[in-house]
C-alpha cells in the first residue's frame, strides 16, 4: 500500500481514483488524466464520449469536415498513451478510447486535440469550449480486471471516477 503521507491532496488511501480534466487552449485543447488515488494502476482504458455534452462537442482534427476554422490532430503530450479504436481520430468524431499501460499514484498522462462545439450560438463561439459546454460528456475507465466506472464531466471540466479499493499490499 502507498505511503499515506505521499498521497496527492485529498486522496483516500483506500481507493483508486482517476480524474480526467479538459483544458481549453489555443490552438490545442488538452485532456489530462491523473491518478489521484493511493495505488498505482495498470492496463488502464480511458474512453471519452462527448456525444452527451451540453455543447454538442466534437473532435476537430482536419481542415475539412465538421470542425470550425483551426484544427489539431490527436497528439500524446505526456505519458505512455496508445489509441485503441483506430490509428487516428476522425474529424467530427465524438468518441475516443485510449490505453495507458501504467499510471502510478499521483502520475498523469495527457494529450492534445482540438475540440469544437456545434451550438449555433456557443458561449465562446464554436472554436473555443466553455466549461459549461463539456458538462454532461462522459468518461469510462477500466483498470485491469476492475469493474468499469463511468463519470460525467462537471461544470468545472473535470470527471472524477473512483474505481475500486486498492489491492492489499
Amino acid at each position: 500500500m502507498a505511503n499515506p503521507d505521499a498521497l496527492p491532496a485529498g486522496a483516500d488511501p483506500n481507493l483508486a481514483t482517476v480524474e480526467v480534466e479538459f483544458v481549453e487552449g489555443a490552438p490545442k485543447d488538452r485532456f489530462v488524466i491523473q491518478n489521484t488515488g493511493a495505488c498505482g494502476l495498470e492496463d488502464l482504458t480511458v474512453a471519452l464520449d462527448l456525444s452527451s455534452s451540453a455543447g454538442g462537442l466534437i473532435f476537430d482534427t482536419s481542415a475539412t469536415g465538421a470542425g470550425v476554422e483551426v484544427f489539431q490532430p490527436f497528439e500524446v503530450e505526456e505519458g505512455d498513451i496508445a489509441q485503441l479504436v483506430a490509428n487516428r481520430v476522425e474529424d467530427g468524431d465524438t468518441e475516443l478510447a485510449l490505453r495507458i499501460a501504467t499510471l502510478g499514484a499521483g502520475d498523469r498522462a495527457s494529450f492534445t486535440i482540438d475540440v469544437d462545439d456545434t451550438l449555433p450560438q456557443g458561449e465562446l463561439g464554436q472554436i473555443r469550449v466553455a466549461d459549461s459546454e463539456i458538462s454532461g460528456a462522459r468518461v469510462t475507465i477500466t483498470a485491469g480486471d476492475s469493474a468499469v466506472t463511468a463519470a460525467e464531466f462537471s461544470n468545472g471540466s473535470i470527471a472524477r471516477a473512483q474505481l475500486s479499493p486498492c489491492p492489499s499490499a
